[in-house]
């Protein structure tokens, strides 16, 4: 089946040990070319092409055609799926991971984060009336376009940026594709000033934190979204903390590009190899309903028991037969959440998407996926690193505006550069499938003073924030001074959260009230 993507103009899968692994080239004619250990292949001539039809609706959506089979590549989850007539193959599936292959000079970072709203006299969460609000200023004020579910405004979009809700009303920006990391610190600027302009004059305040410091799972208000009323049902089937992490959890996390299938794996093994230091730097989250809770990162600690088949360190990454293919077959095995249909979200939890495949989907009987509902599925999977047509590092706790830029800096000097990336690879070739889930289980309560070897987790993180500095520098864009957030947690050891408990033991008399001051936006 083809496939149609944006993703960019000559998009390389490269063999490994002899045997050809295909993905898509995205060029001119449909037409095969090796060099060397590489094979491409790609559309010419797409306008005059009998091998695709492109319509517009909201926006330009490229589909393609087999026989008399239609498939969505790539539109918005809220977007209706078209009706496919004839069954996906695992091949489609790989080859939709593989449309993301593109050449170094258009790589881009896409930064996401999300922030606790609350009301500045009385520390409670915002409601979703107040959410609303907010949206609607915003959008009157800054010229954003409403995202509806029903009559229900769930978000908001703005070019390539858009800003949604997480399930207890966390307010999320998705940033767009950006070339340099001033840009990213920018975009993050001028979007707190945006929410900022709006929230201050109806009161309210935004917390950059891990997890909420303060209210219980009940006093958080609950969002109007069909998908997350589907999760909060399953949730409690397949962990103890799966609502914990939807309602009081923040992130930060980026979203990075590979080349080829080779630097896909590289960069995935390095991401899920250090994402323990990551987490560790940014460990920002030692308080549950007032009180310390026992960790530096609630957050990380929360991912270990929500749900374990689709979280975790994956370490089939590791293995020599790992590829785009690998990963299809962990997420065919990943059960489903919901299928989205007619504006609805129809719960098919614990279901298989190879049942769904086959036609055999117990909600949707005789009814075939498209690629549509693939990439749907790709984003109910929520391992430490994520692969959908990029790479998503997944570790970081929320926090202050400097770390929502310091996080990106991190990982674009170690992966966008190849002598740091090179320098990963050498210096975790060695670490075991146990030494990695041990460095991820226990920095959620010891951080970078966690033993490693025969020292701490800090002298490797010492080396590493050195590795990102050099990968920064060697771009060119003068951006290591965005790492200064975090220089000084790998100079001392002393996480984020552990600075907080400081301040809670003594400055301010054991209460947490005083962190929605010092951690606002």
């Amino acid at each position: 089946m083809a496939l149609i993507s944006q993703a960019g103009p000559s998009n390389c899968i490269h063999s490994e040990k002899g045997s050809w692994k295909f993905g898509s080239c995205f060029g001119s004619n449909m037409e095969i070319v090796k060099m060397k250990d590489t094979v491409c292949y790609g559309f010419r001539s797409l306008s005059s092409s009998k091998k695709a039809h492109i319509w517009h609706m909201d926006s330009v959506r490229t589909w393609s055609k087999r026989k008399h089979n239609m498939i969505v590549a790539a539109s918005p989850p809220t977007e209706d799926a078209v009706i496919a007539t004839e069954p996906l193959t695992k091949e489609d599936l790989v080859g939709y991971l593989a449309s993301g292959c593109k050449p170094k000079e258009n790589w881009r970072i896409g930064t996401e984060h999300e922030k606790f709203g609350f009301e500045l006299q009385t520390l409670q969460p915002m409601s979703y009336a107040q959410i609303e609000e907010l949206l609607n200023g915003i959008s009157e004020r800054f010229d954003w376009e409403k995202v509806m579910e029903g009559d229900k405004i769930i978000g908001l979009k703005q070019g390539k940026q858009s800003i949604s809700l997480e399930p207890g009303g966390q307010f999320e920006l998705s940033g767009a594709p950006l070339e340099t990391l001033h840009q990213t610190c920018a975009e993050v600027n001028s979007h707190l000033y945006q929410v900022k302009a709006v929230a201050e004059e109806m009161g309210i305040g935004f917390l950059g934190i891990g997890f909420h410091p303060k209210w219980g799972i009940k006093d958080i208000p609950i969002m109007p979204k069909g998908r997350y009323e589907i999760m909060r049902n399953y949730m409690p089937k397949v962990g103890t903390l799966g609502l914990d992490m939807m309602f009081r959890t923040c992130t930060v996390q980026v979203n990075l590009d590979f080349s080829s299938e080779a630097d896909m794996i590289r960069k995935f093994r390095a991401g899920l190899a250090l994402q323990p230091i990551a987490t560790s730097l940014f460990a920002n989250s030692p308080f549950t309903e007032g009180k310390p809770n026992g960790y530096l990162s609630m957050r990380s600690h929360i991912w270990t028991d929500t749900d374990n088949n689709r979280a975790g360190m994956l370490p089939f990454v590791f293995d020599d037969s790992f590829g785009f293919e690998q990963y299809v077959d962990y997420a065919l095995d990943v059960p489903m959440y919901f299928v989205y249909r007619k504006k609805k979200y129809i719960d098919c939890t614990g279901l298989s998407f190879r049942d769904f495949m086959k036609g055999k989907l117990p909600p949707l009987i005789g009814e075939l996926p498209t690629l549509n509902d693939w990439e749907n599925h790709l984003t109910t999977i929520f391992p430490e690193v994520r692969l959908k047509r990029y790479l998503e590092m997944r570790g970081a706790d929320g926090g202050p505006w400097r770390r929502l830029c310091a996080l990106p800096a991190f990982w674009v000097g170690l992966l966008y550069d190849d002598i740091s990336l090179q320098a990963v690879i050498d210096l975790t070739a060695d670490w075991t499938k146990e030494e990695r889930q041990m460095l991820r289980n226990k920095v959620t309560r010891t951080g970078l003073k966690t033993p490693f070897r025969d020292g701490m987790l800090k002298h490797v993180a010492q080396d590493v924030l050195q590795l990102a500095k050099d990968g920064l520098d060697r771009r060119g864009y003068k951006e290591t001074g965005f790492l200064n957030a975090v220089s000084e947690v790998v100079r001392t050891g002393v996480t984020p959260a552990e600075n907080l408990l400081e301040l809670y033991n003594n400055k301010w008399g054991k209460s947490v009230d005083p962190v929605f001051q010092e951690l606002l936006y």
